[in-house]
């Protein structure tokens, strides 16, 4: 697995992660994997009440992300083939530590590492790093009815969660090469030059 590219897109919500990996992806002709985020039955219920619904929420997606990846163990990486993901199984800590409490986030954290300690770790994380004004734009441009609940001030906690989660990352999968794209002044989507200039990192992996 160590010598099979595995590339991870992150960053919060409204970043530009699944347009990034989708655009990699078919680049790279590598398949890509997708995180599962509007078929959450929980999710409309959590941006309306935070508190209510946040272990029902976070469980459904640990669960889903879960399967993914050990689905993606089997079809890709047995076999030798590189994947494009757009998250990292760690978001589930980033966001359940910022929703979960008291013995709930305990009985969260230990599922979590039950379920994920031996599953695959990327070789890279691109990830998109951006402020709460690019985020806001962002969401309101893709338009998903349930984001329209979104707390301005836990999104912006959100990025201060992925700032610290990605230095614990460093040190947590040294092996892991996090590259950080500033979504404030880098479109890749408008840009070619910006994307080419992301691709080509995973083109060194390649050699």
């Amino acid at each position: 697995m160590e010598h099979v590219p595995f590339i991870a897109v992150e960053g919060p919500i409204g970043a530009g992660k699944t347009t990034l990996a989708s655009m990699l992806a078919d680049l790279l002709k590598f398949p890509v994997i997708k995180e599962i985020v509007e078929e959450n039955p929980f999710i409309d219920k959590f941006y309306q009440n935070m508190d209510d619904w946040s272990f029902q929420l976070e469980m459904f997606f640990l669960c889903n992300r879960y399967k993914q990846l050990k689905d993606t163990v089997s079809e890709f990486f047995d076999k030798g083939k590189p994947v494009i993901s757009d998250y990292h199984i760690y978001k589930n800590l980033i966001f359940s530590d910022r929703t979960l409490k008291g013995t709930e986030r305990e009985k969260y954290r230990e599922i979590f590492h039950v379920l994920t300690d031996d599953l695959p770790k990327p070789n890279v994380i691109f990830y998109i790093r951006a402020d709460l004004d690019t985020l806001l734009k962002r969401i309101a441009k893709r338009g998903r009815s349930f984001e329209e609940d979104i707390d301005q001030n836990y999104l912006q906690q959100l990025i201060e969660d992925y700032d610290a989660a990605m230095a614990s990352l460093a040190i947590r999968e040294p092996a892991t090469r996090i590259i950080t794209i500033d979504g404030n002044t880098v479109d890749f989507v408008e840009n070619r030059e910006h994307f080419e200039e992301i691709a080509s990192h995973i083109k060194e992996l390649m050699v």
